[in-house]
Parts: structure tokens; C-alpha cells; sequence
């Protein structure tokens, strides 16, 4: 029996998932018909939920008619028997059904979301999100994402952190030399947050260790595979700390969390992808910054020695030779010069022109920054001398330290650059939503 009525009955839904352990019972499933067969003596429709498909057999001449009437990816309800078929998707296909449309008929999608590959291209994609990301490979990457931010609350939850919301709008552009974007906030300029860095420091003072998730803007004119000017930071700060290698280590267990959160709560979005989470290895081999300046050098052909950071080319040559030498698909790279760090970061003890800092590249992609911070209050009015600045605009942020804090130290994590390297993406947009970039502000 067929029916066009938008009237859901109050009967308990049964996702896909849950079919084989139903065999012969009478269930209801809903979602939205994902594929539509005709036969000569049967029409099959293939149901899409938010835990796989499922197949419903009509047999009827009257229904089967009424069945062909429904475009794909309207919104349906069947009613019928829980059958095992070794030919249905997941064993189990619904017999006898009842079909009751839940919407209107479906505009047909940009693409064929029925076919097992993706035959759109990156822009159609990003054009159409909203329809397109129903397509069980676009789909993954982002099941993966929210898997891993539940395994890093999950992690520093355990660890004894809080949680914290800070402010995106700030009214100062002073927290790095990355470009900002400026807005009008009342009749006053105010600026869109580059990074949580400053609340999360003075957080610090108040619970000792605190985690943020959240988005960050960077006004960059980056047009590559790897920037985006708004992207999700998953930070964490932590008060008592020796140097940088104890924020290192929580970072470890951090990234062990996720990785085992990806593999527990999105095993089949992984499957459908072809891919593993890492193995986070008890100790992620380290490298000094002019260390692997002399190792680049030594073997590249290229001399990189006297520059102040290390350029894409250089992160994967390194994260290649971690994987040979060490086995391991992270390397900390360690003192970076002062030069390219911020005002707020430590000095290296005995060699002041480098820091208590540190990159993680993973799988030749600087993934996370960190490293130990100034906590006290004289320290960061030298700092700011150094590099010829006035404490003046960093009066709020200064206030904390006037007032006793402990040594700390944090990182933040670039949550798409994680899912783009764990799904094996060409492109971090792959992994990212609605993406903002240097061109695109829609949908």
C-alpha cells in the first residue's frame, strides 16, 4: 500500500542499523529513498538513514505503481516485516511495506548520490553542501571529525581540564602577526579572534588546565589545499608545568584519544574511506629545530639553515624520515627560532634565541602548535621591549600576570588539517563544512 499523506503515524522508528536484530517483526523506518529500482514484478526502494540503507521489496501492481511516482531523496516512511535476504543491504530487507511520503516530491540533487563514487567535482560539491554532503563518502570525513572532538573533550575531560567558551569577537588585533578581519561592533572596530590563546592563558589562573573548541579566523590571502580563513582550533592550556614537554605529553594522550575515538565511533565511515586511524606511538620521537635544518641539509640537496621556520617541502622530507627511522607518523619538531614566535612564548634555557616551542607534523603536515609560556609579569614587559612594542594594548591580557601565575603551557590542534591527513583528502575543504576561504562565503 502506497500513501502520499504527510501524516507520520506514532509508530517507533527503526534506524538500518538495527534491522537484523528485528527478523521477522513487524518495523517502521524512515528517510530519504536513496536509490529506486523498477522491475517488471517488483520495485525495490533503497532507504538512506543516519546508519545506512535499507531495502524495501513491492510487490503489488497498485503499489508498485504509486512506488515509481516517488523521486529520489524524498523523504519516506515504510511500515512492514523485518525479512533476512542474504541479497539486501546489511541482510535485511522489508517485505509486505506500507509506504507513507514524508515530503513533497524531491528536486533531483546535483549529482547521483546512488552511485557508490562521487562523480561530482570539489566546487559542485561545495556549491550543492547541503544536498551533496548526503552522500555517504562526503559524509565520512565529517562523521571522523566529530568523532575525534569527542575524544579530545573525552581525553582532557579524564585529565581533570574544563571546558571553556571564550570571546570571538576581541577588541585589539594584537595576538600574532596574522592578518585580521575588522567589523564593525556598535560604531566601535572590533576584530574577529585569531585563537583563544589570551583567555585560555588567563583560564589558566583561575582552573589550572582548560580545553576550548571552537572556530578562529585568520585574514590570510591563502588560496591553497591546506588554509582556510575560518577553521575549527581545538586548544588546551595547563598551569605547573616543568617546561614545553609536559604540554607534549598531554598532547600525546590527546591525539591517542582521538585516534581511538575515530576508531570506535566512526569504524565504518574509516571503512567506507579505506583508511586507519594512526597509531599513536607511547613516545613521539622528537627532532630540534636546527637539528633538522642540519638533517635537511644534509640530505636534500637544499640548505635551509638560517631561516626561521621550515617550509612545506622541508615538513614532509622530516615526517618521511620519522616514518623510516622511528616507525612513526608524528614528529615533534622542537625550538623553533624566538624570531618566529610569538611575544608570549618561553625562551629555551641556555640558548635564548630559541624557544620552549614545538610543531607536530603528521603525515607531512604541521597539524598542532605549542609550547611553554612567559607567566610572569615583568617577563612579558621585557618581551615586548625586545621587540619595540607598548605594553599599552595588551593591558587586559597583561592583568592576569600581575597577579600570580604558574608556569604554563598549550597547543592547538587544527581539527580540518586532522581529518583531511586521517581521510587521506587532497584538500582540507574535503573536511570542512561550509568552507570560508579567500573566495567562497556561500552556502
Amino acid at each position: 500500500m502506497i500513501s502520499s499523506s504527510t501524516t507520520v503515524p506514532s509508530t517507533r522508528r527503526t534506524l538500518a542499523a538495527e534491522l537484523p536484530r528485528r527478523i521477522g517483526r513487524r518495523v517502521t523506518v524512515q528517510g530519504w529513498l536513496h536509490r529506486r529500482r523498477t522491475l517488471k514484478s517488483v520495485v525495490f526502494l533503497v532507504l538512506r538513514d543516519r546508519s545506512g540503507l535499507v531495502q524495501a521489496v513491492v510487490t503489488e501492481p497498485e503499489a508498485m505503481i504509486a512506488a515509481g511516482g516517488h523521486p529520489e531523496e524524498t523523504v519516506l516512511q515504510i511500515t512492514g516485516t523485518a525479512t533476512a535476504s542474504s541479497q539486501a543491504p546489511g541482510g535485511v530487507e522489508v517485505t509486505s511495506p506500507a509506504v507513507t511520503a514524508l515530503s513533497g516530491p524531491a528536486a533531483a540533487p546535483p549529482f547521483d548520490l546512488y552511485r557508490p563514487a562521487v562523480t561530482a567535482t570539489l566546487p559542485t560539491v561545495l556549491d550543492h553542501a547541503p544536498v551533496a554532503l548526503r552522500h555517504p563518502l562526503l559524509r565520512a570525513p565529517h562523521t571522523i571529525s566529530a568523532a575525534s572532538v569527542a575524544g579530545f573533550r573525552a581525553t582532557l575531560d579524564a585529565l581533570g581540564f574544563t571546558e571553556i567558551h571564550t570571546p570571538k569577537v576581541v577588541a585589539s588585533a594584537t595576538e600574532s602577526g596574522a592578518g585580521v578581519f575588522g567589523i564593525d561592533w556598535f560604531g566601535t572596530r572590533a576584530y574577529l579572534a585569531q585563537s583563544p590563546q589570551f583567555f585560555k592563558q588567563a583560564m589558566v589562573g583561575v582552573f589550572e588546565r582548560v580545553y576550548e573548541t571552537g572556530p578562529v579566523f585568520r585574514a590570510e590571502p591563502h588560496d591553497t589545499a591546506r588554509h582556510l580563513a575560518q577553521y575549527t582550533s581545538l586548544d588546551a592550556e595547563l598551569g605547573f608545568v616543568t617546561d614545553h614537554r609536559e604540554v607534549m605529553a598531554v598532547l600525546r594522550e590527546v591525539l591517542a584519544g582521538m585516534a581511538a575515538a575515530v576508531e570506535r565511533h566512526a569504524g565504518e565511515a574509516c571503512a567506507l574511506l579505506d583508511v586507519r586511524p594512526p597509531r599513536v606511538p607511547e613516545r613521539i620521537p622528537e627532532i630540534h629545530f636546527s637539528e633538522a635544518q642540519e638533517l635537511l641539509a644534509a640530505h636534500t640537496g637544499e640548505d635551509p639553515r638560517g631561516e626561521p621556520d621550515l617550509a612545506p617541502a622541508h615538513e614532509r622530507w622530516l615526517s618521511r624520515w620519522a616514518l623510516r627511522e622511528h616507525g612513526s607518523e608524528f614528529l615533534f619538531v622542537t625550538g623553533y627560532p624566538m624570531a618566529k614566535r610569538p611575544f608570549y612564548t618561553h625562551p629555551e634555557p641556555g640558548r635564548p634565541e630559541y624557544s620552549n616551542s614545538f610543531d607536530l607534523l603528521f603525515r607531512g603536515l604541521e597539524l598542532v602548535t605549542g609550547g611553554q609560556r612567559l607567566h610572569r609579569h615583568e617577563d612579558y614587559l621585557a618581551a615586548l621591549a625586545a621587540r619595540g612594542e607598548s605594553p599599552e594594548p595588551y593591558a587586559g591580557y597583561l592583568a592576569a600576570f600581575r597577579h600570580g601565575m604558574p608556569p604554563h603551557g598549550g597547543f592547538a590542534i587544527g581539527l580540518e588539517r586532522w581529518t583531511t591527513r586521517l581521510t587521506g583528502a587532497d584538500n582540507v575543504r574535503h573536511a570542512t563544512l561550509f568552507p570560508r576561504d579567500l573566495h567562497r562565503l556561500t552556502p
